[in-house]
């Protein structure tokens, strides 16, 4: 995701600054060359040894007559983002200010005059967040282009973002974004289908490869919504469905106004009528009576005639030559830019193989986000 990037990674003087570790981990993990820059107040709080171990780089805690903040931010600098995480609210206000009183805040102007990306995770006590002051920091900072990632206001706090948010929002700024201005509707995982208030009909997806097409989407530059029944994803709008009937009425809404449909869900072939109450256990035997559901890339292929359709191709016990004709044959009946097929033997695994059936084909091996990222490159030829 960050391969090849070059992290200017500020730390301020939040005690989310515990986390920088991790965060600094995280970033080289997904491919990034990480430099730090931390204030006084952050050394209290995370020794700039422990972040220089994270970073495997010097670490500048303050500014001398070799110019750190612009052989780092500066016109030809060395980095390619500047990533401040944990920002504090006296760090947002002056970076508004173009307060330079502190290695971070300079390197925030510096950058910004050197049109240098520049992504701010907050974190704070929540009645700072709220204060009108910093409310109205964010919103100047954010008018000059830089891109905020939301906190996670929890237990009265406005906690910094997870590291996966952070990361992508990382990416998606230092990257080039070829679906910028494009609203990209994914659906993911599995639906679930109510046999009795207890009991359901589901399968084994676990929604991986739809959650990395949406961040793949999103790092692109997308606006994304996501369609599963999961928790919240940060790089996403994410409408929470169960059923097949509920995931196809969501989806159908969301593509009203979307450029393009990823269509990874699992969703039930058959759905049954729920019984009000629980069945009783002990019976020798039950049957039950399921009826076909209807097709969602149907469903939306009539509302949205030409809406670009990326559609999903699970098959068992297949040879690629079968999978490719089988692939093929929805492809062309829905009208789809191209079919993304696989062995149904990866459904909740890392890793997975994967053929892109367009007019040619080609074959994808690796980890799912990967194949998110492979999806969402061929996406953009067709939009």
């Amino acid at each position: 995701m960050l391969s090849g990037v070059n992290v200017v990674l500020g730390v301020t003087g939040s005690i989310a600054a515990v986390k920088t570790v991790e965060l600094a981990h995280e970033l080289r993990r997904q491919g990034a060359t990480v430099r730090a820059v931390v204030t006084d107040s952050a050394s209290g709080i995370v020794h700039p040894w422990a972040v220089e171990f994270a970073t495997d780089g010097e670490v500048v805690t303050e500014l001398t007559g070799a110019v750190e903040h612009v052989e780092l931010c500066g016109v030809d600098g060395w980095g390619d983002v500047l990533l401040i995480a944990p920002a504090t609210a006296n760090t947002v206000g002056k970076i508004a200010g173009a307060i330079d009183d502190s290695p971070v805040t300079t390197c925030a102007t510096t950058a910004l005059g050197a049109d240098l990306p520049v992504v701010v995770a907050p974190a704070m006590h929540e009645p700072m967040y709220d204060h009108p002051g910093v409310l109205d920091a964010i919103d100047r900072v954010e008018s000059w282009g830089v891109d905020f990632v939301a906190p996670r206001l929890e237990e009265g706090k406005a906690k910094i973002a997870s590291e996966g948010a952070i990361v992508a929002a990382t990416a998606r700024a230092a990257g080039e974004q070829p679906l910028a201005g494009e609203h990209v509707v994914v659906t993911s995982g599995a639906t679930t289908e109510s046999i009795d208030p207890l009991r359901t009909l589901s399968n084994r997806a676990s929604g991986r490869t739809g959650r990395a097409l949406a961040r793949a989407c999103y790092v692109a530059g997308a606006d994304v919504t996501l369609v599963h029944d999961g928790p919240d994803v940060p790089v996403a709008e994410v409408r929470r469905v169960e059923s097949a009937a509920e995931m196809t009425a969501a989806t159908t809404e969301a593509c009203a106004d979307a450029d393009a449909l990823l269509s990874a869900a699992a969703i039930s072939d058959y759905t049954v009528e729920q019984r009000d109450r629980k069945i009783k256990s002990g019976e020798p035997s039950l049957t039950l009576e399921l009826s076909p559901t209807p097709k969602l890339v149907d469903a939306v292929r009539s509302e949205r005639p030409d809406l670009p359709i990326v559609g999903f191709k699970a098959e068992t016990d297949v040879d690629d030559e079968t999978l490719v004709e089988r692939a093929r044959e929805i492809r062309d009946r829905v009208d789809m830019a191209f079919v993304v097929a696989n062995d149904a033997d990866v459904m909740g695994a890392e890793r997975t193989r994967a053929l892109l059936v367009g007019d040619d084909v080609s074959t994808y091996e690796g980890d799912k986000q990967g194949l998110g990222r492979r999806v969402a490159a061929e996406l953009t030829g067709h939009l």
